[in-house]
């Protein structure tokens, strides 16, 4: 008896975040955010597909976030457990983080989570992230801070995750690595970028020695607001499409 590909079988609604999903985590290999199979990217799936259930897609633990397809993501209950037959597991320990933000922030529609070099270095430091770039200026208006409590497998650390991110979009988790959230894939991942390259060269700048020259705090807290004059549309949503574009070149079949 043949058995129906999944996209038979899933709504349109769900096949597009799971088409977007399996993007984000491409983009992320393909950007050097990923951790070899380790670290999760989430979406909650909307009420009109679920009946109202909390529904989420993650990865299947043992897969590179390079090899990931829409077909392969599996769909999670809120405790992290798996709705839908894969040959590999749910790293339920995993969701831990995602599900306590997914739990405070209901308005939030995706989770990221990293633990790239640059990421981890800048956690390390008690100064955490400087205003040494306009990437750094563009996530510092909603940057939180985590303290690090180990590998993160225990509930009682989801009360102290959500009150830390509280209404932030970016969050640094010391010593460990950084997390983003986003009303869409596209805004999520948008924000990791930035934040990862602020990340980046503030590694860089750091090691150059010398003298660093800090943005001025009143320039910081203006950035939103240019950001607004530049376009009407959020940078994420008018860089998803090329970056899509750039993945159908370079990473196909994510979309299978």
């Amino acid at each position: 008896m043949s058995v129906r590909p999944l996209r038979e079988q899933v709504s349109d609604e769900e096949w597009r975040l799971r088409v977007d999903l399996a993007a984000c985590y491409r983009l992320v290999a393909l950007y050097g955010m990923s951790d070899l199979i380790f670290t999760h990217l989430t979406v909650k799936l909307p009420a009109s597909v679920t009946g109202g259930t909390e529904h989420f897609l993650i990865n299947p633990f043992g897969m590179l976030f390079e090899e990931i397809t829409a077909s392969s993501l599996i769909r999670i209950d809120r405790d992290g457990n798996p709705l839908t037959d894969s040959p590999l597991p749910v790293n339920r320990a995993g969701f831990v983080i995602h599900g306590a933000i997914h739990e405070a922030r209901p308005e939030v529609a995706c989770v990221l989570h990293t633990h790239t070099r640059a990421g981890v270095a800048v956690s390390a430091r008690q100064d955490g992230l400087l205003p040494l770039s306009q990437q750094a200026t563009l996530v510092m208006g909603s940057l939180a801070y985590h303290d690090y409590e180990g590998i993160a497998v225990r509930d009682d650390e989801r009360a102290r995750l959500q009150r830390d991110l509280g209404a932030h979009d970016c969050m640094i988790l010391r010593n460990h690595g950084l997390l983003t959230v986003g009303m869409t894939i596209a805004d999520a991942f948008w924000r990791m970028y930035t934040l990862e390259s602020a990340c980046r060269i503030q590694v860089d700048a750091q090691h150059g020695g010398g003298r660093l020259v800090l943005v001025d705090r009143q320039i910081v807290d203006g950035v939103t607001e240019a950001v607004s004059a530049v376009s009407d549309a959020h940078p994420a949503r008018l860089a998803w499409p090329a970056l899509r574009r750039r993945l159908d070149e370079v990473s196909p079949g994510y979309d299978h």
